[in-house]
């Protein structure tokens, strides 16, 4: 056996590559890890596979095929003849390292060793354990596709496949983790996307010297994610939609999908991007504006109704004549900025017992928070029933932000508003709103301002943020992303017949009816 650094490779003899891999893989310590010894042409040879993650009936037929061979048939070139001839499957490759072949192994394939021979046949019939696309929890729509991606990123890229099916469509496999192995999939439209923008993502992810990606997609958004790992808004766009992955390939974005994961993350993308929903393009253009306002109004009023009623309370100088009436009506036994604070908490509370409580319980639950906690709460005189309402509202503008990452930044955005507030009345609220918006100006992803198309202003693009387009008249795409071709609708040919018109169509049905036309 050659060992050359990290290479170790195969030799001609059978028994010392076995021993090795045995060796490597824990044979006969691991029940799955399985050895099958076989005679090949007057050869001795052996199979390697992990039990479980095989086709059974491909592997049969392959072992079929093979038992028949006698030794005339593997002449001149033994391996040629094996490699190109009898091993009749698709996914056929040799390896000379004993690494790459161990590699090959634990990731599903089998790995066939023959005497004589300084290769081994890597044979792919993995079947990983797999679930059938379903719809989505986080992002549900009336109308549309009900097929999600899965955790199998095969499957994935077959259901962008069918949504992109463009022969620039590019699909690059890298591996991520020393030990893990885990495949990770960088997707682009090769003459759409820039070329600077995929290289990067593809450098960063080959820079990551980790030994495992266990928490998949966001252990590798925190390595490749520009800027600090505490800053609370998301820089990376995640969804389980394949039309909405479609959408944003061809406007020139890039995906990287990761296995074991069933979500797809989307890079570069701004602040306004996880506003977005695929609701808003399911309807007409003017009721998915209707609902985009809808949701922007919904997410400030979750964001700032607390903390401005709570400084209006505290300083009720401050409100117009008018406007007397906003305020306590009874304090309570706790002061008001300690209730916002319990009543922040009790919602985060409920979120995650929520996560954690089973479908069929769901509904006690609900119960339990509204009527046994706030109810009561209320009824004892603890909290104020202006703080339970308010807060109540404040969590469904929260329910409603498509991004779970941006809710979740947004409701630590209330609880320092609420706590400027709480210590220095309108100073701050002036401070920390201003230090909100002063962090998302410098944040960028990738390179693409978090702001945009606000800061840097851009009025057409921020036009096409605040009413939902019409597909005919999304003619170019947004050149923030410096895509290679720019046009979205390219001129078309002249026709070469005048178009039918649709009164041409009735005119002519009316002159047939009424016996006009000879």
């Amino acid at each position: 056996m050659t060992i050359l650094g990290d290479i170790v490779k195969v030799d001609n003899n059978l028994d010392v590559n076995v021993k090795w891999i045995m060796e490597e893989l824990g044979v006969g310590q691991s029940f799955d890890v399985i050895r099958r010894d076989i005679t090949l042409a007057g050869r001795r040879a052996t199979l390697f596979y992990i039990n479980g993650l095989v086709k059974d009936e491909v592997m049969t037929y392959i072992l079929t095929a093979l038992a028949d061979l006698k030794e005339e048939d593997l002449t001149p070139d033994a391996f040629l003849q094996l490699y190109n001839r009898y091993v009749s499957y698709i996914q056929v490759e040799d390896v000379d390292d004993l690494h790459k072949a161990v590699d090959k192994i634990v990731s599903g394939e089998i790995a066939l060793i023959v005497d004589g021979f300084k290769k081994v046949i890597s044979i792919d019939v993995r079947k990983y354990p797999a679930r059938m696309p379903e719809e989505s929890d986080l992002e549900r729509v009336v109308r549309g596709s009900r097929d999600n991606f899965v955790e199998t990123i095969l499957f994935n890229a077959n259901l962008l496949r069918r949504r992109v099916r463009d022969p620039k469509l590019r699909m690059e496999l890298l591996q991520v983790g020393s030990r893990s192995k885990t495949d990770v999939a960088v997707v682009y439209i090769k003459d759409i996307a820039n070329p600077g923008l995929v290289d990067i993502i593809k450098e960063k992810i080959k820079a990551i010297k980790m030994d495992g990606l266990p928490m998949a997609e966001k252990s590798l958004e925190e390595f490749i994610g520009s800027g600090s790992y505490w800053n609370p808004f998301p820089r990376v766009r995640y969804t389980e939609r394949p039309d909405v992955a479609a959408a944003h390939l061809f406007e020139g974005h890039v995906l990287v999908l990761v296995d074991t994961s069933p979500s797809v993350m989307i890079l570069p993308a701004t602040l306004f991007h996880h506003l977005q929903h695929a609701e808003e393009f399911r309807q007409a253009p003017l009721i998915g504006t209707f609902l985009r306002i809808v949701r922007f109004l919904g997410v400030l009023i979750s964001v700032f109704l607390p903390p401005i009623w709570l400084l209006l309370s505290l300083q009720p100088g401050l409100l117009p004549p008018g406007l007397s009436w906003i305020g306590p009506k009874s304090l309570g036994a706790i002061p008001l900025f300690w209730q916002f604070l319990f009543a922040e908490l009790g919602i985060d509370l409920m979120r995650l017992a929520a996560i954690h409580t089973p479908t069929a319980l769901a509904t006690a639950l609900g119960l339990i928070a509204a009527v046994l906690i706030g109810d009561i709460a209320v009824a004892v005189g603890f909290f104020n029933p202006e703080v339970i309402l308010y807060m109540a509202i404040a969590a469904v503008g929260i329910f409603s932000t498509p991004s779970y990452e941006l809710g979740m930044a947004n409701t630590l955005v209330r609880i320092a508003l609420l706590i400027g507030v709480g210590l220095f009345r309108l100073p701050g609220l002036v401070a920390v709103t201003l230090g909100t918006f002063l962090l998302l100006a410098t944040t960028k992803s990738f390179g693409l301002p978090y702001l945009w198309p606000l800061l840097p202003f851009n009025g057409s693009a921020l036009k096409d943020i605040l009413i939902r387009p019409p597909v005919p008249l999304q003619k170019v795409r947004p050149r923030v992303l410096h895509p290679l071709d720019v046009d979205r609708q390219p001129y078309p040919e002249p026709a070469r017949k005048p178009m039918i018109r649709e009164e041409d169509i009735w005119r002519r049905e009316g002159e047939e009816n009424d016996g006009t036309k000879k």
